[in-house]
């Protein structure tokens, strides 16, 4: 990285809720936000979002006409940008840029859409507008009032990670001075599930922890879907009031060789940490949050790829997806939340079903990872100074 890029906003809404102190009290007990639900008549385990971050939707939703039509992807995103922004002490006149990407955007509306297209043979007429990825970023654009870039993409599981990096490329260009990135994802819809279920990756079985992420002898698939969405200011340089600093990206794609799976050896995963760790030693970094989806080979990978940084001295390792679930194109900036959690707290989340690790004596650096199908990972370094 040619520059230190500061963050200086974090707004969310997820599982776990909707303000910051509620939020981090979840983190600090050994508690999950799923749900046994019957969806398309079959009885599955989802991760919706919290009671109080579900009537802040629909608030929102009912507070203007023009946002009935919209779908929850879109709201998420209203919601969790215009809470980046107030604790960021931004105004509608810095014009700010905006990337917010998801990975299957309007997804309920699309279904609800070509549902009734087959069934009365002609599209309705907001049918068009309201599913395209680039509504997501145009509306929070609208209701934030900037008249800043606007851009809207999916790269799979990895989408928020990858608009972090194109809110730095914009920064480090001087063709912007701040920026809004994050992701949204509203995937709790039975086509959405059935997929994963065709998949043979989701959690079938109803135990204390029904999604085992990043327990490395676990022997089912045990990915859940949740829902939400994360937004972060981005400024340049080092700012007094920065919740955590970035002094690190990494990337990476793999040839594909499957249309989901990574190598076993994780190997996108270890070039993007490499890469996010220039300059840095490994030995420095305190925590990793992992993208650990909670199957059997998509969290071994990870795992193998840290190893093979890392060697015997290894970071602490945390996720938290066995808690608030899979939550696709938002999934990495979720975890960029906690880290700034754990960062601003000093006190780092273990996962409950796991043996203890060594506490970190301190949390002052702490690695992020990110990975969508077919392998394109984005690590990222946040740091306290």
């Amino acid at each position: 990285m040619h520059d230190c890029i500061s963050i200086t906003g974090l707004g969310s809404v997820s599982p776990l809720g909707i303000a910051q102190a509620e939020i981090w009290k979840h983190y600090t007990e050994n508690t999950h936000g799923f749900h046994a639900n019957t969806i398309h008549n079959k009885n599955v385990y989802t991760a919706p979002l919290s009671e109080k971050a579900a009537a802040a939707v629909t608030a929102l939703r009912n507070s203007n006409s023009k946002y009935k039509n919209l779908d929850n992807s879109v709201l998420y995103a209203i919601l969790a940008s215009r809470i980046a922004i107030e604790n960021a002490g931004w105004d509608t006149e810095k014009d700010f840029g905006i990337n917010i990407g998801s990975s299957r955007g309007a997804t309920s509306l699309f279904e609800k859409y070509h549902q009734d297209f087959l069934q009365n043979e002609h599209a309705q007429t907001l049918s068009s507008p309201t599913t395209t990825l680039g509504n997501i970023s145009s509306w929070v654009a609208h209701d934030l009032q900037t008249t800043g870039p606007q851009i809207s993409h999916s790269i799979t599981c990895s989408t928020a990670l990858h608009a972090l990096l194109n809110g730095i490329a914009w920064l480090q260009s001087g063709m912007a001075s701040t920026f809004l990135v994050g992701g949204s994802e509203a995937p709790l819809t039975p086509f959405t599930i059935a997929q994963m279920q065709a998949l043979h990756i989701y959690a079938k079985k109803e135990t204390e922890y029904p999604c085992l992420s990043l327990d490395l002898e676990k022997k089912r698939n045990t990915m859940i879907l949740g829902e939400g969405a994360a937004s972060i200011c981005l400024e340049k340089g080092e700012k007094q009031h920065a919740l955590a600093k970035i002094r690190g990206i990494g990337y990476a794609t793999e040839i594909l060789k499957h249309n989901t799976s990574i190598s076993a050896e994780g190997i996108c995963f270890e070039k993007s940490m490499r890469m996010a760790l220039q300059g840095h030693s490994p030995e420095e970094v305190d925590a990793i949050v992992l993208h650990a989806p909670g199957t059997i080979k998509g969290d071994l990978a990870e795992y193998q790829a840290i190893k093979k940084i890392f060697c015997n001295k290894m970071p602490s390792l945390t996720t938290n997806k066995w808690k608030i679930g899979h939550t696709f194109g938002a999934s990495g900036m979720l975890s960029v939340e906690l880290a700034i959690l754990m960062i601003q707290q000093q006190q780092f989340i273990s996962i409950p079903y796991l043996e203890k690790e060594n506490t970190p004596q301190q949390l002052k650096k702490i690695l992020v990872n990110a990975v969508g199908f077919g392998g394109n990972a984005v690590s990222v370094l946040l740091c306290k100074d």
